[in-house]
């Protein structure tokens, strides 16, 4: 199951413990708001695009929208999100707990400029009923991100 992996991954940083599971679904942000208490926009989404036939994640903040010219600058094609079964396939996480945590190899995970407006954020643990609070720091750490790129609209700045 994809929160054990998830867990083993975070086991080596000796924050396994952190991995929250809850009795309801978080496999949406307005879901994983309410399961956690906060606000929608810290919940940090995990979006999945293909990218010359490499599976490539972005992080974004829960309020944040993939801006087609922004996108398409940064990566030099139209956004083409993964169909649920292309994500568990090839991300190695089901759609609703998808995360970049524990992803299967080449799969390249990107965090939005929209997160670095929080000090923690909320991202999924491979499951539907699963987050760990991190901070920015920390989600660079255990995500192995490449780099920060600005992908999105419709975030408010001022929160």
């Amino acid at each position: 199951m994809a929160i054990e992996k998830v867990r083993a991954h975070f086991a080596q940083f000796g924050i396994a413990d952190r991995v929250r599971e809850f009795e309801v679904s978080s496999a949406t942000v307005e879901l994983a708001a309410q399961a956690l208490n906060c606000e929608p926009c810290r919940i940090a989404k995990t979006l999945s695009f293909m990218v010359d036939g490499h599976a490539v994640l972005i992080v974004t903040a829960g309020d944040a929208k993939i801006d087609n010219p922004k996108y398409k600058a940064q990566f030099g094609t139209k956004a083409k999100m993964l169909t649920p079964d292309e994500a568990e396939t090839l991300i190695g996480h089901a759609v609703g707990g998808v995360c970049p945590f524990a992803v299967n190899e080449g799969v390249t995970v990107y965090l939005d400029c929209s997160l670095k407006r929080f000090e923690t954020v909320f991202p999924a643990c491979g499951s539907s009923n699963s987050a760990i609070e991190l901070t920015t720091a920390e989600l660079e750490k255990y995500s192995g991100f490449i780099s920060w790129v600005d992908v999105c609209k419709g975030w408010d700045a001022s929160v």
